[in-house]
């Protein structure tokens, strides 16, 4: 095949991909992230990437004794979160869409509540290094809610090492998100209140946000679905 043809056809598969062919959904504990992944990686015919929480060997203990188990528990994720965006990089990034249900950066989010300084400044060294190794998505879907409706959404699903998860620590990483975002500027950021609506029992909701993720530009822009008061 000459190296015109090997061009035209790579401008053929180019067109197939969407103009956001790299979108995150994002959001705390029980903001429901992995559910609308699942549903706009099926409506975009996108690769889903979902995060690899329960492989953490450490989560359970860290749940159960954070002090000791924290900095491993936080190294083991800065690691696998990396080897897995970097695999996406070099083998699907730029030949198909794709939907994944965690940012990077968001691993540096959950290391500034959960390490003390001394760790934390260790951790900041090997996070730099890795982050600027790896490509941005076209757009986040960042997704708020209320603590009490991430409290009920964790206690629903009933995950074994979500059992020790309190109130208190909840409302400190919803915190630590709604910070992260109101300074976030590295790649244009949709905020999506999802606190009244439950995207799985309705679907003109979900249809609703799909267009307004579609139709998403540079910058920030909020999105208040239909049903919410």
């Amino acid at each position: 095949m000459s190296c015109g043809s090997c061009s035209a056809t790579l401008r053929i598969a180019r067109l197939v991909l969407h103009d956001k062919p790299y979108i995150v959904v994002e959001g705390p504990i029980g903001a429901g992230k992995t559910t609308l992944a699942r549903l706009l990686a099926d409506e975009r015919q996108a690769r889903l990437v979902l995060e690899k929480v329960e492989e953490n060997p450490f989560l359970e203990r860290f749940y159960g004794d954070s002090q000791k188990y924290r900095f491993q528990a936080q190294l083991y994720f800065l690691l696998t979160r990396y080897r897995q965006q970097q695999e996406l990089a070099q083998a699907d990034l730029f030949r198909q869409n794709l939907v994944c249900d965690y940012l990077f950066a968001k691993d540096h989010l959950f290391a500034q509540v959960n390490l003390d300084a001394d760790e934390f400044a260790l951790y900041r060294q090997l996070f730099g290094l890795l982050d600027a190794r790896l490509p941005k998505p076209d757009l986040v879907v960042y997704l708020q809610a209320r603590l009490d409706v991430l409290m009920s959404r964790v206690r629903k699903r009933a995950k074994d090492y979500e059992s020790g998860l309190t109130p208190e620590y909840v409302r400190r990483i919803a915190e630590a998100y709604k910070d992260f975002f109101f300074h976030y500027d590295e790649t244009p950021l949709l905020v999506v209140n999802c606190s009244e609506i439950d995207f799985v029992d309705h679907p003109e909701e979900t249809a609703d946000l799909m267009r307004e993720i579609n139709e998403a530009g540079p910058g920030v822009q909020h999105y208040i679905p239909l049903g919410s008061k």
